[in-house]
């Protein structure tokens, strides 16, 4: 089976002191973060820099040191089995203001318990309790 490697983060803005979240809604109806294919010769930051700046708009970023999470999942692609693996890290956004890409048609950034509520898959949901307490540890 053919593993295809991506790379994404978890972005997140302080506001008086409140953690949000942006979760990003695809047109398949799932609300996720952030991620996509590592090109050729691309370091994982570089990726994740790129990715956000497609899928949000969003330039000016600082990726958090020490926090690293690969998430593993298969997929159907052309009636064959695909594995995927995500390397995610945490991202803050020094911005609010989101420009969708068309890959997208919503997004909104959430407090943590609205946004662990509304990510949909279990996997991201883990991943969003990871980040949230690396956060508050720090």
């Amino acid at each position: 089976m053919h593993t295809e490697k991506s790379c994404g983060a978890v972005l997140f803005r302080k506001e008086k002191g409140t953690l949000f979240y942006l979760l990003l809604h695809h047109e398949s109806g799932h609300w996720d973060f952030p991620k996509g294919h590592q090109e050729k010769g691309e370091e994982e930051h570089d990726t994740v820099m790129r990715e956000i700046k497609e899928e949000t708009g969003i330039s000016t970023i600082r990726i958090l040191e020490g926090f690293n999470s690969i998430i593993r999942y298969n997929f159907k692609s052309r009636g064959a089995l695909v594995g995927k693996a995500v390397s995610f890290y945490i991202a803050e956004a020094s911005q609010k203001e989101v420009r969708l890409s068309f890959e997208h048609i919503g997004f909104k950034w959430l407090e943590y318990d609205e946004a662990l509520k509304l990510v949909t898959f279990r996997n991201s949901k883990e991943l969003l309790e990871k980040v949230n307490a690396f956060l508050l540890s720090q």
